[in-house]
């Protein structure tokens, strides 16, 4: 069984999707150093056999914020599986990139106690299909609760005035799914990520765009606490009218 950390206090951002090449590990890796920038020192939980953000980690200045990693996708044979996916003290915010085809068991287990879950969807029909299973399977299978407003998707490696774009647009409006940022296809994630960097810590000038739409994902993270609150007081509300409703009948 897969088992992550907990922590009343710890921000615990799942992105994840069943397909893989959707490009979860650029918004792990650009969120990562976002929240980093901050001074606070972020942990990534890299999941995903490719070890893609932990290679990431590796090729990361050591002028840069410091961002702790744990490759979860190993198995130690020298500690417990507790002791390996602990996460530091210091450390407040927790961002997991989940493998590609995991079971129900997994995906009930990962998003356990997370505050926020982030779907990243590619403008093509395989990948809204496999954004719709996801998503079906979080809200049946993991039991997300809609009313806490922890769910949310981004559209990825999107081209400007494209059909391919349009009907994603649309496609994400049906889901009745806040999404929260439309990340474009640009060469500044391809630099960033073969630099150990995010896109805000590259010439302002040419990341603007990028930089913005990352900023719009990290306002939306910071709010976890917020929507909780207010899913538990709308699911309150509901099972008391549900009672009501019931004694008078």
């Amino acid at each position: 069984m897969l088992r992550t950390p907990r922590r009343d206090n710890l921000n615990r951002i799942v992105i994840l999707n069943p397909k893989g090449g959707c490009g979860k590990s650029t918004l792990v890796t650009n969120i990562a150093a976002c929240y980093a920038a901050r001074g606070a020192t972020p942990a990534i939980m890299d999941f995903d056999p490719q070890g893609s953000t932990m290679a990431w980690l590796t090729r990361r200045p050591g002028d840069k914020p410091a961002i702790h990693g744990t490759a979860a996708y190993k198995r130690s044979i020298h500690a417990t599986r507790s002791w390996q996916l602990r996460v530091p003290e210091e450390t407040d915010t927790l961002l997991i990139d989940s493998a590609a085809g995991i079971s129900h068991d997994e995906l009930r287990e990962l998003t356990r106690d997370s505050s926020s879950i982030l779907v990243p969807v590619l403008p093509s029909m395989m990948d809204t299909h496999a954004a719709s299973r996801i998503i079906e399977d979080l809200v049946l299978v993991a039991k997300v609760n809609r009313n806490e407003q922890k769910l949310a998707v981004v559209a990825n490696r999107t081209r400007k005035n494209t059909k391919s774009l349009a009907k994603l647009m649309r496609f994400l409006d049906s889901l009745g799914i806040p999404f929260i940022a439309v990340i474009r296809d640009s060469q500044n994630f391809v630099y960033a990520a073969e630099h150990g960097i995010g896109v805000h810590e590259m010439q302002p000038s040419r990341v603007r765009k990028d930089v913005e739409q990352i900023e719009r994902i990290v306002t939306w993270l910071d709010g976890w606490e917020k929507r909780r609150q207010r899913g538990l007081e709308i699911t309150g509300m509901r099972r008391v009218n549900l009672s009501a409703a019931a004694s008078a009948h």
